[in-house]
């Protein structure tokens, strides 16, 4: 566990994907409290006249390791490994938190008329995204691990509370949602603790804000494909935020990048879009909703963000504009310098 105290003002700091900033500069200093798991950076900021808070802070941090080892598919010991080893063969029960995660995944994959897919773990395998060794698979490979994907080959029993997988060799992995499930709980612990105004980031990617004073918590938008410049500014109270691009990884063959971010209703990379930042009130559903509309593209939010409504996000297409389109709206957020 790691503090840090910086003076007043909040200084342009770009945690991968966003700079954070607060909207009131009249604060004597800002305190970061910070840790690693899930492979990011798990951090808290708080105003200096919040202080006091520090100690519930830093109880809440310290729930991102529980969190991580029970969703994470890269420990043995993991609820969520468990789940993947024994459901193909019988019904496997787990806990509430997990079963109500799985639920809200079942419920955004129909949403998003199946763009958002916790089962397509065969597909990152298919293509070596999984272990960070990505290579173009032979389209045969394709087919055969879309065989083993769909949320129709999941069992959710809510009575028993198990999961059963109908199809051999299926897998869920929830790397897509798991950041913003962890900054939700981090936040429920933060509030039962009396903690009102926070800001809450994993890896830069996933983003919640307690409170806000003034105009609320001021963050930059800056996706990664876009090297860094700045799409607008946000400031966000009371609400989450996502973003989805596929930087980070990519396989380039003979000139052709395709990138780690798949669709699973075809099995290939999607293409269509540079990135995507959602602002929704939980930050698991902004996470998996940024990654859907990464897939299904300006089209899909648009009809998402028409029949639900507090739900904002801003797609940026790969035309060559890099600008982005925005549909919908969040009570909490207003957006500057678009």
């Amino acid at each position: 566990m790691n503090v840090e105290r910086s003076p007043s003002p909040l200084s342009r700091r770009d945690l991968l994907a966003f700079s954070f900033f607060r909207s009131d500069a009249g604060a004597p200093h800002w305190v970061r409290l910070h840790r690693a798991a899930m492979a990011c950076r798990f951090e808290i900021t708080l105003s200096g006249e919040d202080e006091a808070q520090v100690p519930a802070a830093r109880a809440a941090l310290d729930e991102a390791d529980r969190i991580e080892a029970a969703l994470t598919v890269f420990r043995e010991t993991s609820e969520l490994v468990r789940v993947n080893r024994t459901a193909g063969r019988v019904a496997a029960a787990v806990d509430e938190d997990l079963f109500g995660l799985l639920q809200l995944c079942r419920r955004l994959h129909a949403e998003t008329e199946g763009a958002f897919d916790i089962t397509s773990t065969p597909l990152s395998r298919c293509w070596g995204f999984l272990k960070r060794e990505g290579r173009l698979p032979a389209a045969e490979e394709i087919e055969s691990a879309r065989a083993r994907v769909g949320m129709d080959g999941v069992e959710l029993d809510p009575r028993a509370r198990t999961v059963r997988f109908t199809r051999a060799g299926m897998e869920l992995n929830l790397g897509s949602v798991g950041k913003g499930y962890a900054l939700g709980k981090l936040g429920q612990g933060l509030r039962a603790r009396g903690v009102a105004h926070a800001l809450l980031s994993a890896g830069g990617s996933s983003v919640l804000a307690l409170g806000g004073r003034g105009a609320g918590w001021c963050i930059d938008v800056r996706p990664r494909r876009l090297q860094g410049e700045r799409l607008c500014r946000l400031y966000l109270r009371d609400g989450a935020m996502g973003t989805s691009g596929a930087g980070e990884q990519y396989v380039d063959v003979e000139g052709k990048r395709y990138g780690h971010v798949l669709d699973p209703r075809t099995g290939w990379p999607a293409g269509q879009t540079l990135s995507v930042t959602v602002v929704a009130a939980e930050p698991a559903v902004a996470d998996a909703l940024s990654t859907a509309f990464f897939v299904g593209g300006a089209e899909l939010a648009r009809r998402y963000c028409q029949a639900h409504p507090d739900t904002l996000a801003m797609v940026t297409p790969d035309d060559g504009t890099r600008r982005p389109l925005v549909f919908g709206h969040f009570a909490g957020a207003k957006l500057e310098g678009m």
